[in-house]
């Protein structure tokens, strides 16, 4: 009976590893670069163009995942409701704290909107609470003092790349 059990561990070991071998000889496939959309209410491909962004930003971040939010554009009475909602879950984000080695990822198709949002949830934060906590923001180069004049009193790691 050992004997059987010992036979198909060795070749479940040398099935392994001629698996292995093969996928070691196929050639990687290199992702195409997303470009940004140009349909600001194409919310799929507004997160496959952003997430592009944060897969190269994670360095420094210890946690399992980032936590991405998509501020939406537009005036119309849902996305306000959308931005209204999503601000009053960070604000409650905000004021309980972030662990040390998360990452927390604003960004949108309206620039001026993630600032706002940004500045407003973030505008009771406690000094230094946000210690080692990595905020990336992504937008307009002309929002970023706006977005880190708000964000500095915290202590975070401000990253802001511009679209």
């Amino acid at each position: 009976m050992y004997k059987y059990a010992l036979l198909a561990a060795i070749a479940l070991t040398g099935i392994t590893a001629c698996s292995q071998q093969e996928e070691a000889q196929q050639p990687t496939e290199q992702v195409a670069a997303v470009s940004k959309p140009t349909d600001p209410n194409d919310s799929k491909a507004w997160n496959a163009y952003l997430g592009q962004i944060v897969q190269k930003n994670m360095q420094g971040m210890t946690a399992d995942r980032p936590f991405p939010y998509l501020v939406p554009a537009g005036d119309s009475d849902d996305a306000n409701a959308v931005r209204q909602r999503q601000l009053e879950q960070v604000q409650d984000t905000v004021a309980r704290g972030v662990l040390p080695g998360n990452m927390l990822v604003f960004a949108g198709p309206d620039s001026a909107k993630t600032a706002d949002f940004v500045t407003e949830a973030f505008k009771d934060a406690k000094p230094g609470s946000f210690k080692d906590v990595i905020v990336l923001v992504i937008g307009d180069a002309g929002d970023k003092d706006k977005v880190t004049t708000a964000l500095q009193p915290t202590g975070a790691t401000i990253r802001y790349v511009n679209f």
